[in-house]
């Protein structure tokens, strides 16, 4: 590059015989002191070494000689100054070359360097050439590095020394040697050359500015060479980075790079993959010209809990889609990964179902803590802490903790912990690998937010949970064709405690994933929820041993379908826990699942498990709608008396209101009683009766009374004592017997025979 040819830039001063009225005796800035005239100054026309010279006569401690013309300094170029100087007489002097900085305005810019190495003239009559190169960057080789502050210079030379001497001096040189540092074949800028210093002290934001600038303009890249940058304004780059050297900012500074927006270039940027990370992820929730941060497959050691919204800094609310992807982070065990447990007792009433008060020492409760206590259901968190108020306010009721009690707050220690933000909405996680390394837990989303979505990846060995909710930040949720897997796989059903996800709020999907030996693979609070094509294992080596719930639904109006799982070794329990007050009132009772196409699995388990448990924790409860269609169950090594079973921990349901019911088109293998709503009852009385009593109480779900007979169809003749045939119909009288799971027919005169009854444990309707 030389722009004197390429811009037609002239760097060159006039030669001294053209007038002295341009050269300065003093800095060469405007009004001051020239030659023109000087006593001990003199044009020599023929000297024998440099034609046409000018010869001066030292009389002064610094005798000055600048060219007053402006002479650009641009960022990027680097100009040499050189003389050929020889002594006459006298003294010999030392001599060299000079500038006078000059910035916007005409002002001059202080505190850079300003002279150049010293040449002393060592006999007379030799010719000693003296030189140095000025630019904006402070390059190896530049003597006069100015910065992006200096726009001209005004330059020449000094002589120092003994006075007396006579010199001469021949046409001053300046030249833009900027093809030394930079070759014009490179494509790429060094932000250097733009008055970067690297010092990790000084403030080099604007040279990465004008660095970018220069490489926007060229259509090339920028170069951050060996160094530590420190930026203390935040900076965007239009241009692609390359970085040998690190960068430096305050928390609140961000760095963004619109055409490297990669976690490598960003780990190269700040010598650290995990704080890479999080000014990556800042720049990405503040524009950084992409929805997506592509990790590109690397690997993050993770030291401690990732709080996403203190890496954001400037936000507590977003709502635009933005997409993590295509990496793992890897958690190094320390102290930094352990749980917080405190202790304190607080009251609850179930006026403020959501609130604990009078909250003993609250500040040292932390947002996102576990609640757990007498008459507290699974997965309740605290979602804010008022101290000033003494409250907690919880992410759902409890069901039986009216009163004052101590309660334990655990929070746990999360890899991705978005509870920081107010609400978040439309964030992706997309071929992920979080690997707990069973030290840590994997994601904690924030407090409110829609659609969060996580596919295609892996958490792996999470301590104590894999996604976890602590209010509604979880509306919408799709997790989509993950892997969880259990750091407990060794341990008994019983004992173990890690928990895939709970949701709070509605409309989750939760579709394709796989989970692997944990307490429960997912809490459900909330409806409207899809749970397809999942495969959920949980069992353990011990012979009868306890198995849990694989899906936890809790709530009574769910909307919810669970279809083509395959669940292996668990069961689903429905159940209330998260109603301050459970008993039925005017609320809708259970209702609306449908368990579909599924297919069921136990084995070495005592026989008294269920596939489907109803657990009320109140009383007056009732199934109002349930589909339990097109299911195979199985028991291996070993039976189960039935598939389906209510909790009566708390209270039973009430036979009474059982209504829309269908257990309809399921297989079962290994399994003593299978049940069906209706159920088709076939009855043979070989003795002649008016009255038949049919008990198909047994095979109703539940133990449901045998509530309403759809239809009797006669197998052949109905007859009488005679065998003669009797055409008369039976009237049906329903919930007979002691445990009103009996029907009779009731004939005109004693009849006998075969029907076959379809009897039903619900009204339909």
């Amino acid at each position: 590059m030389n722009k004197a040819i390429t811009d037609g830039l002239i760097f060159m001063p006039p030669a001294f015989e053209a007038g002295l009225d341009v050269w300065s005796s003093g800095d060469g800035s405007a009004g001051s002191p020239t030659w023109q005239g000087a006593a001990n100054a003199a044009i020599v026309t023929a000297d024998q070494d440099f034609g046409s010279c000018l010869e001066l006569q030292k009389l002064s401690d610094t005798t000055r000689l600048r060219y007053m013309g402006q002479t650009p300094i641009l960022p990027g170029c680097y100009l040499r100054i050189r003389a050929r100087v020889k002594a006459m007489s006298g003294n010999l002097p030392t001599v060299r070359i000079a500038g006078w900085a000059g910035g916007a305005g005409d002002t001059h810019v202080a505190g850079v360097v300003e002279v150049g190495p010293a040449v002393t003239l060592s006999s007379y009559g030799k010719v000693e050439t003296v030189e140095a190169i000025v630019g904006t960057g402070s390059r190896p080789g530049v003597d006069m590095a100015w910065g992006t502050g200096a726009i001209y210079g005004h330059f020449g030379l000094d002589l120092t020394g003994p006075n007396g001497g006579v010199v001469r001096v021949d046409d001053i040189e300046i030249e833009d040697i900027t093809s030394v540092f930079l070759r014009e074949m490179m494509d790429w800028v060094d932000v250097r050359d733009y008055g970067a210093v690297g010092d990790g002290v000084t403030d080099d934001s604007a040279a990465f500015d004008a660095a970018d600038a220069a490489a926007v303009a060229r259509g090339g890249s920028v170069l951050v060479p060996a160094g530590t940058y420190f930026l203390d304004a935040s900076v965007t780059m239009e241009a692609p980075v390359r970085f040998e050297g690190r960068v430096v900012m305050p928390d609140n500074r961000r760095l963004s790079l619109t055409r490297s927006f990669d976690l490598p270039t960003y780990a190269d940027a700040f010598g650290d993959e995990e704080l890479g990370f999080r000014k990556a992820f800042q720049a990405l929730l503040n524009w950084s010209d992409h929805d997506s941060l592509d990790l590109k497959g690397r690997r993050i050691e993770v030291t401690a809990p990732i709080d996403m919204q203190a890496a954001v800094n400037n936000k507590t609310t977003f709502a635009s889609r933005r997409v993590i992807r295509n990496g793992q982070f890897n958690v190094i065990p320390g102290p930094a990964w352990d749980p917080v447990v405190v202790k304190s007792q607080a009251s609850y009433s179930t006026s403020a179902p959501t609130m604990l008060t009078n909250v003993v020492n609250a500040a040292n409760i932390p947002v996102g803590a576990l609640v757990e206590g007498v008459g507290v259901g699974r997965e309740v968190y605290v979602t804010d802490v008022n101290v000033g108020a003494g409250t907690v306010t919880l992410s759902k009721p409890l069901y039986g903790a009216a009163g004052t009690q101590v309660y334990t707050f655990t929070r746990f220690k999360y890899v991705l912990d978005f509870s920081g933000f107010q609400s978040l909405s439309q964030m992706v996680l997309e071929d992920v690998d979080i690997q707990c390394g069973g030290v840590a837990s994997g994601i904690m989303l924030a407090p409110a937010g829609i659609v969060f979505q996580i596919r295609d990846s892996f958490i792996a060995n999470p301590s104590h949970r894999g996604i976890t909710s602590i209010g509604r930040g979880c509306q919408g949720i799709m997790i989509d064709r993950c892997q969880f897997i259990s750091a407990e796989g060794q341990l008994n059903a019983q004992d173990r405690q890690s928990i895939g996800f709970n949701v709070n709020g509605n409309d989750a999907k939760i579709r394709d994933c796989r989970a692997l030996n944990f307490r429960h693979f997912g809490v459900l609070s909330g409806a409207g929820h899809v749970i397809s094509g999942n495969h959920f294992f949980q069992a353990d080596s011990q012979t009868q041993g306890v198995r849990l719930a694989g899906l936890v639904l809790i709530g009574t109006d769910l909307r919810t379908a669970i279809t083509g799982n395959s669940i292996d070794n668990a069961f689903v329990e429905w159940t209330n826990e998260h109603e301050a007050d459970p008993d039925f009132a005017n609320q809708y009772s259970f209702g609306g699942l449908t368990i579909t196409g599924n297919v069921f699995t136990v084995s070495d388990v005592a026989p008294w498990f269920s596939w489907i448990v109803v657990k009320p924790y109140g009383a007056g409860h009732f199934i109002q709608s349930l589909a339990v269609t097109s299911n195979a169950f199985k028991a291996y090594n070993g039976r189960v008396d039935r598939i389906e079973k209510v909790d009566t921990t708390f209270a039973v349901l009430d036979n009474s209101r059982m209504r829309n019911i269908r257990f309809e088109g399921n297989t079962f293998t290994g399994v003593d009683q299978v049940v069906a709503n209706p159920v088709l009852h076939e009855h043979v009385q070989a003795s002649a009766a008016t009255t038949w009593v049919i008990d198909a109480g047994s095979y109703l779900p539940f133990g449901g009374w045998a509530r309403v007979v759809e239809s009797i169809v006669p197998m052949g003749k109905i007859t009488g004592a005679s065998n003669e045939r009797r055409s008369d119909m039976p009237y049906v009288e329903v919930e007979q017997g002691a445990g009103k799971q009996q029907v009779t027919l009731n004939w005109l005169a004693a009849s006998k025979g075969t029907v076959r009854v379809a009897i039903r444990m619900d009204q339909p309707h």
